[in-house]
């Protein structure tokens, strides 16, 4: 497999992943995740998630998620840095189908800018119909110097950027918006929350406006990059906060790594 070349392999019963076209469907749901010569981070938890949001999006009862989901770990590769996604296509005949990407190159600190305008996602829980919006998002972003787009509510609630979840510190406690926000449920930043607890970190959910992350410690976490503190709050007199945390963190994220199904389970 050439390695800077997508392949997209679709499920078809009986047949396993046979290599394709894409068809001009509606992305109904989408998953992503990094590998590293054959290691991965949460895999059961972003199974979960995906299995949860096809259920959510209707997808037929004929379709075997769980074969398509062993199916696709299996044909992984075990060398190189890629960012599989899997997805499931609506249309006149659903379909679930692995795209098979290299992965892009990953920052460790990323620069955010609050979007002025509503929040323009269709369905804010679930990933996969709104990312070709949310890339165009985040290519202005850059084009005003920023990495990434802050997405707000209607009332000025900060939520998520446009391709990773929110947490701030508050003093020792750790942060993440209310549950009734439109936030997309994150992998890791539920991974964060669960260790939080079991150091004896509080984990508060709650809202907050942009004005409240002034000077606090503030990271976009997400499968591709892990942690990134915010080191620019672009367009604004906010201030970021010294990232005192993240070094322990984030090296605690590159030791979750453990090997797909089938490679030695010794480094």
């Amino acid at each position: 497999m050439p390695a800077d070349a997508p392949v997209w392999l679709a499920w078809e019963s009986g047949a396993g992943l046979v290599p394709g076209t894409p068809p001009a469907a509606e992305l109904l749901v989408a998953d992503s995740w990094l590998v590293q010569d054959g290691r991965s981070r949460f895999l059961q938890r972003h199974r979960a998630r995906f299995t949860e949001a096809c259920r959510a999006a209707g997808v037929p009862g004929a379709l075997d998620l769980d074969g398509f989901w062993q199916r696709a770990v299996e044909a992984l590769p075990r060398e190189g840095e890629w960012f599989p996604r899997v997805e499931l296509l609506g249309g006149r005949r659903p379909c679930a189908a692995l795209r098979l990407r290299p992965a892009p190159a990953r920052t460790s600190s990323v620069r955010l800018r609050s979007w002025r305008g509503r929040d323009p996602r269709r369905v804010p829980h679930r990933k996969g119909p709104d990312l070709d919006l949310l890339a165009r998002l985040r290519a202005a972003a850059v084009e005003h110097g920023a990495d990434d787009h802050l997405l707000l509510t209607g009332d000025g609630w900060v939520t998520e950027t446009t391709s990773a979840s929110l947490v701030w510190w508050e003093g020792a406690d750790l942060c993440l918006p209310g549950e009734d926000l439109p936030v997309l449920p994150g992998v890791t930043a539920a991974w964060l929350a669960d260790r939080a607890r079991r150091l004896g970190v509080r984990v508060h959910r709650r809202r907050a406006r942009p004005a409240d992350l002034d000077g606090r410690e503030t990271w976009v976490v997400n499968a591709l990059h892990g942690i990134r503190p915010v080191t620019s709050w672009s367009g604004t007199s906010l201030r970021p906060g010294p990232a005192r945390r993240a070094p322990s963190w984030q090296r605690a994220w590159q030791r979750a790594a453990r090997p797909l199904p089938g490679m030695p389970t010794a480094a």
